[in-house]
């Protein structure tokens, strides 16, 4: 399995293919980029979007937040950044998206009328990790997979800028 994952089971091996942060996204013109600095204060005041599976709408960002008096307004939670890109583009709400979803994405983001921006508040990495099950730790297609999956992702976080 590839994903955000963690174990406590010693049975399992468990393999940090890369770490990744949070950014914010929005549309070009938005209100919130005409001031230099993105201010928490800022930040909080618009609509969000929150890309969650599990329809989670508090995060890490959250946490950060809340320590510095501040709680943003969740209006809508989408199951991927592909769905959000759309609201963001045609709304005053903002994203919050993972570094390496932006250099996934074609429309939108190349065509320049949604930008990144840095997060007002520091939150934590994010490690993402494949796991598997001892028995396959010495089977050479499955070893062959785990390094050609290493160092893809190596190469690719090498790439990872802002578009």
């Amino acid at each position: 399995e590839i994903g955000v994952l963690g174990t406590d089971a010693p049975e399992l091996k468990l393999r940090t293919l890369f770490s990744d942060r949070f950014v914010g996204i929005c549309r070009r013109d938005h209100p919130l980029l005409q001031a230099p600095g993105v201010t928490a204060e800022r930040y909080a005041s618009y609509p969000h979007v929150v890309v969650s599976r599990h329809n989670k709408q508090w995060g890490p960002v959250d946490v950060a937040l809340a320590s510095l008096g501040w709680q943003r307004r969740v209006s809508v939670v989408v199951p991927a950044f592909a769905n959000a890109l759309p609201l963001v583009r045609a709304s005053d709400m903002l994203g919050l998206v993972t570094l390496s979803s932006l250099n996934g994405v074609a429309s939108g983001m190349a065509a320049g009328d949604v930008v990144p921006f840095e997060l007002p508040v520091v939150t934590p990495a994010i490690s993402i990790a494949a796991i598997w099950h001892p028995r396959l730790q010495a089977d050479p297609l499955h070893r062959w997979l785990r390094e050609t999956l290493i160092a893809v992702c190596r190469r690719e976080q090498a790439s990872w800028r802002y578009r």
